[in-house]
Formats: C-alpha cells, structure tokens, sequence
C-alpha cells in the first residue's frame, strides 16, 4: 500500500465522484477506477458502494481514510525534516484563525513575522472551524476559542477576553459606564447570524439568564457589523480588544457588560504526533508573545 495509491483513494472519498476526482488528480477516470480496484483487493473489502451513479464510502473506506491521512501527514512530515535539515529554507505555515482576528488583529503581527523571517511562506486561513482544519491536517496550527480536552491535540490557553457593547458616540448610551445583557433587550442590535461563534457565545448567556436578544440586522463581517455601528443602525457586542486594534473607528464608543458578561477563551492548537518545524516554532512563540502582550494572555500553560 504506497502513499500514491491512498492519495488516489482520499480523492474519490473526499468528492465521492470518480471522474471529478481524476480531474482533480490529472489522471483518466480508468486509471483511477483501476487504481482503487487494486487498492480494494490489497485490502481485501470494498473500500465504496457503487449505486448506479452515486458512490458512498463504506466502513473499510472510512477506516483507509482515517488511517490514509495519517499516512499522508506522516510522508509530508518526513519530507519536511529532511528539507529543513538539508536547506535553509524554513518552509510553509498553514494557519487557521477566526475571521475577526484576521481581520483586525493580527496582520501586524504577520508583517512583523515575515520581516523578521523572510524565507517563510505563511498561509493565514479564515474559518469558524479552526480545531476541525487542525485535525484534518488541512492545516499546522490553528488559533480558535477553547475546547475541551483533545489527547491528539497540543492546545496552549492564549487568555480569556470579555464582550463589550459597541455603540455609536450620538447613542444615549455612549454616555454608560456599564450595561447589563437584559437592558439590551430594548436597544436596536446588529450581529452575527446564529450559528457563528461570537453570536453563539452571546446568545448562551442570556439563554441561561431567561432572555434572547433581538436584533435589526444581522451580517457575517466583523467590519461589516462595526461599518452599521458607524452608520447609527445599531449597537453590536464584540470582543473588547477588537475596537481597540482600529481607532479609525472614532465615532464608536466601548462599554464594558455587568457580569455575567459573555468572555471568550482562546488557545493555539496543533497536532501532538506530528513534526513541528523551526518556522512552527517561531510563529508559535510569536503568537503567544502577541496575546500577552495585548494583557490577554496569562499564566500560559500547554494543554495536552
């Protein structure tokens, strides 16, 4: 069983479509049909269900794939020591981050990065889905709220950050000097669509106080969200330190929430088992450095 022919495989299970798939791989549909086939008589089962024109997986195609990416990382980690021992290159970082921190937090700590290591290529990606991107190898390290205990994961707590109410300087509000979640309750509010973290983790605790939030208008940009505060549509709850990063926002005003007050927890995750690279360990060092020096993150402990 070579690592060409399970890259044959994770092809047809990804798309469960053989001609898409030798598309994708640059080889015709009877190669690969032929490739499986010999893949499926090493492993002695059929690795899919052939229902006329639909291809489903089957439990031996799900158990290759499980075991196939592990195959596949540990190949590309093997290639990437002996690169790094042989080169001066320091390689490629593939980076999951939330899309508000991507957006407002950290391109400066990118550019400062890259100065100070020219000859790494890094690769920031925005997604809700951050452990999940880390767990599929789609990426190396991944920067997303905190979660529970993984033994495939090392996860180090980057600090916890509080929601603050973000509101226009003409709102009768800007004047408070603290607001509890219920008041908000009578305050036109735009945010998140449901189903998004920040949105989520809001909605949680005024559930567990009794009450939901309603709001005016609802968009799935952190700068769009604050462009609405400007613009005197509504108020939004967002972590405290987002404002913080852009002051061209100057006609929104922060006002912190009366506990319970929803607070996010961050941590910087990646794979336990598998070859961490000097470019990793210098972005890692220098994304926890960043955190703590914003005051977020302390008393940093690995976790896993």
């Amino acid at each position: 069983m070579d690592t060409r022919n399970i890259t044959y495989f994770i092809a047809v299970f990804e798309h469960l479509h053989f001609t898409r798939a030798a598309e994708l791989l640059g080889i015709s549909q009877p190669t690969l049909s032929q490739q499986i086939r010999l893949l499926e008589a090493e492993v002695g089962m059929p690795l899919f269900d052939r229902i006329g024109k639909k291809v489903v997986a089957t439990e031996a195609g799900r158990l290759l794939h499980q075991y196939g990416m592990k195959m596949l990382q540990a190949e590309m980690d093997a290639k990437n020591a002996i690169k790094e021992l042989r080169s001066e290159n320091r390689g490629t970082i593939r980076l999951a981050v939330l899309p508000s921190d991507l957006d407002f937090q950290l391109v400066p700590l990118f550019v400062d990065f890259k100065t100070r290591y020219p000859e790494t290529s890094l690769q920031a990606f925005s997604t809700i889905f951050v452990r999940e991107e880390v767990l599929a190898h789609k990426v190396d390290l991944g920067i997303g709220l905190s979660g529970s205990l993984d033994k495939r994961l090392v996860q180090v707590p980057l600090g916890s950050e509080p929601y603050e109410l973000f509101v226009h300087s003409a709102s009768e509000l800007a004047k408070r000097q603290a607001i509890t979640l219920e008041e908000l309750t009578q305050h036109a509010l735009v945010m998140y669509p449901k189903g998004y973290l920040g949105r989520d983790l809001v909605d949680n605790v005024c559930r567990e106080q009794g009450f939901e939030l309603n709001t005016v208008m609802e968009v799935g940009s952190a700068s769009s969200l604050l462009q609405l505060v400007e613009a005197g549509i509504g108020a939004t709850i967002q972590p405290k330190e987002l404002l913080k990063q852009h002051p061209e926002w100057s006609h929104i005003v922060s006002i912190p929430i009366a506990d319970p007050a929803p607070i996010r927890h961050l941590e910087l995750t990646y794979y336990a088992d598998r070859f961490i690279s000097k470019a990793q360990q210098q972005l890692s060092e220098s994304l926890i450095e960043f955190f703590k020096s914003r005051g977020v993150g302390e008393d940093l402990e690995l976790r896993g």
